[in-house]
């Protein structure tokens, strides 16, 4: 029998990503529109990646007793204080765009230390009494340029030290081994596995 999951995000391009890592181990992987769930605009006002996956997640719990994973993720970028951090989503969407917030990022790092690092934090709730935390952090830098056609969000201007290339270079089986996305699920099915969740 499959294990299934509900994740809590109305982001296509994220739920593809999830259900292309999850699916070829016998997890299910709905969406809340697979099963006409809406919950609203949740406020993400934590002050941690984990706090804001963790808001999603427990919204979702008040309508549903199945598995929830949430995530949140944040591009660090070391010359910037670490911004957009926690705000990287709000980051392009204040901009107007992910092409507006990158023009703002080449030209506030430009001649400065482009270092960068993109974070994950995956919830598992509805599982064991208390929220699971799966977390990764994937090293890299800005690059010079938009760079690669693939992925979405800010993968054009994140190369991963991993591959030496932008996210948005790589085929989607080489983003999903390296990702921070793709490196959080896999400690998430480790868990499972461990825990004989799944086989």
């Amino acid at each position: 029998m499959n294990f299934e999951l509900l994740v809590a995000t109305n982001n296509a391009h994220k739920l593809k990503e999830i259900r292309q890592i999850l699916s070829s181990h016998h997890i299910t992987v709905y969406g809340m529109k697979d099963l006409n769930i809406d919950i609203g605009e949740v406020e993400e006002n934590g002050n941690t990646y984990f706090d804001n996956a963790l808001i999603k997640a427990k919204a979702l719990q008040q309508v549903t007793k199945m598995p929830i994973i949430a995530d949140d993720t944040g591009l660090e970028i070391k010359s910037m204080n670490n911004e957009p951090g926690l705000y990287t989503a709000r980051f392009a969407e204040n901009l107007g765009g992910h092409q507006e917030a990158f023009k703002e990022i080449f030209k506030r790092i430009e001649g400065k230390d482009r270092s960068a690092t993109f974070v994950c934090d995956i919830v598992l709730l509805n599982v064991e009494d208390k929220p699971l935390k799966f977390e990764a952090r994937i090293e890299g830098k800005i690059a010079s340029s938009i760079s690669g056609e693939g992925g979405f969000g800010y993968d054009p201007i994140f190369i991963c030290n991993e591959l030496n290339k932008t996210y948005a270079s790589m085929s989607q089986e080489e983003k999903n081994r390296v990702s921070h996305r793709g490196k959080a699920l896999n400690k998430l099915l480790t868990y499972l596995k461990i825990n004989n969740l799944i086989y």
